[in-house]
């Protein structure tokens, strides 16, 4: 189980420009990501060390973006002025979690600015829009070459404090929940308070950063 990257949901300032400002304050770049055709969505990536990243997401103008779990997500976090949606973790095989969960992965993919696509299938986006301290699953399916973790970062993800439960975060996990995931460290706090991420922290070029 890899923590694989984090979700921001852009404010009023739009996707270009809240992209810069989270790359800026790490002291790195963004890319142009491209769009999520059967979301509804397009994002920029920021490349971070260890096969991670953050992605930067709007919500666009478009039909499937209301009929998509991950579109809805978007734009109601993104209605209520941007920040952290949620994390993602990526494993090998899907199929446990399907049963576990009692439904079915849905597919993914992105299109490249330059056409290439990326691909991939993931579960547990309702999960997350009813409880947003838990990650949704993801198993790519494209090669590693195309995938983001291919690209280098400069920044480290060292923490994410999230509201929430370690029991709860356990149970939809699979697997308990201690201190740390894949060498992120997990702080959990207000385990009776509104769930989600509240911060998240970085080792970069400019030091320890908090957002």
């Amino acid at each position: 189980m890899h923590v694989d990257h984090l979700i921001y949901a852009i404010g009023p300032d739009g996707l270009k420009a809240e992209a810069g400002r989270l790359a800026d304050e790490l002291g790195t770049e963004y890319k142009d990501g491209g769009f999520h055709p059967r979301f509804g969505t397009r994002n920029h990536i920021i490349p971070l060390t260890d096969g991670r990243y953050i992605e930067v997401v709007e919500v666009l103008d478009h039909p499937a973006s209301d009929k998509a779990a991950f579109g809805q997500a978007v734009r109601a976090r993104s209605e209520m002025g941007g920040g952290w949606l949620g994390w993602v973790v990526s494993v090998a095989d899907l199929t446990p979690y399907e049963e576990r969960l009692n439904r079915s992965a849905v597919p993914g993919s992105r299109q490249f600015p330059d056409g290439r696509r990326l691909e991939w299938s993931q579960i547990g986006i309702r999960g997350l829009i009813a409880d947003p301290q838990l990650p949704y699953f993801l198993q790519w399916k494209s090669d590693a070459s195309l995938r983001p973790s291919a690209l280098s970062g400069d920044a480290t993800l060292t923490e994410i404090q999230i509201a929430g439960s370690a029991s709860r975060l356990s149970e939809w996990l699979g697997e308990p929940i201690g201190a740390e995931l894949d060498g992120v460290k997990l702080d959990l706090v207000s385990p009776r308070g509104t769930p989600g991420i509240s911060s998240v922290t970085f080792e970069c070029p400019k030091g320890t950063v908090t957002i």
